[in-house]
């Protein structure tokens, strides 16, 4: 697989998409994340079933992953169906060595990690911009939130977190509403010593939902670098 060297993020992002789409095997039921990383996974898993006739289903967890799908010819299939999954896909906002991660930008944070926690392995695919060695100091925290809740979160998270915001939408006026049909609030916690206790601190929130911090479920995460290769992390 070649790639155009000419934008080295978006060929970073090709190259661990396609090093992460040639581990699925035939008969897998395969998890999809959300963002653009992820979509590249779904045009080369396409490529994939026409060419080499791989026979797969996929469970996309956001509307977006699942409309690329039903266009690249993938059989597309549930949790209900499968609730244990060969094998997840996914992309993050940023990671640490220790595969720790942030989720969330695109809004699909809960719909991930449910598909995650599902799933026999869980591989992360990003550019070597989101690997960092301390989450948070510039990427926020998504919370899901339910909308009756929504004024109440933010109130407590304000006590542990002073910069707290209700994500408004880009192309339309008011809140940005997830495919479940909650609230993204953002959480600005400054740099993260111990993810699991900010997750944990979230959690405890009445009307949270579920946090865009992933501990302890990512098993790889593939690093595409700007020399044009990659860098893969294991879980020890």
């Amino acid at each position: 697989m070649t790639f155009n060297l000419l934008d080295w993020r978006e060929d970073a992002k090709k190259r661990v998409a396609w090093e992460a789409v040639k581990l699925v095997r035939d008969g897998w039921v395969v998890g999809l994340g959300s963002g653009s990383t992820v979509a590249y996974a779904v045009l080369f898993l396409g490529k994939r079933v026409r060419e080499e006739n791989l026979k797969i289903k996929v469970v996309p967890t956001s509307y977006q992953i699942f409309f690329l799908a039903l266009n690249e010819g993938i059989p597309i299939t549930t949790l209900d169906e499968h609730p244990k999954l060969d094998f997840t896909i996914d992309g993050a906002d940023e990671a640490d060595k220790n595969l720790n991660l942030i989720k969330g930008g695109g809004g699909a944070l809960t719909r991930e990690k449910i598909v995650a926690f599902a799933s026999e392995r869980y591989v992360v695919i990003v550019d070597e911009t989101k690997l960092v060695e301390t989450l948070g100091l510039k990427t926020p925290v998504p919370v899901e939130v339910l909308p009756f809740a929504v004024s109440f979160v933010v109130r407590e998270a304000k006590k542990y977190w002073v910069d707290v915001k209700v994500r408004e939408g880009k192309g339309k006026v008011g809140p940005v509403v997830t495919d479940n049909g909650n609230f993204i609030v953002d959480v600005y916690c400054g740099g993260i010593k111990n993810p699991k206790e900010v997750d944990d601190k979230l959690k405890r929130i009445p009307g949270v939902v579920e946090t865009g911090i992933f501990v302890g479920v990512a098993d790889m995460l593939y690093v595409g670098k700007k020399d044009g290769g990659f860098e893969v992390i294991s879980r020890s």
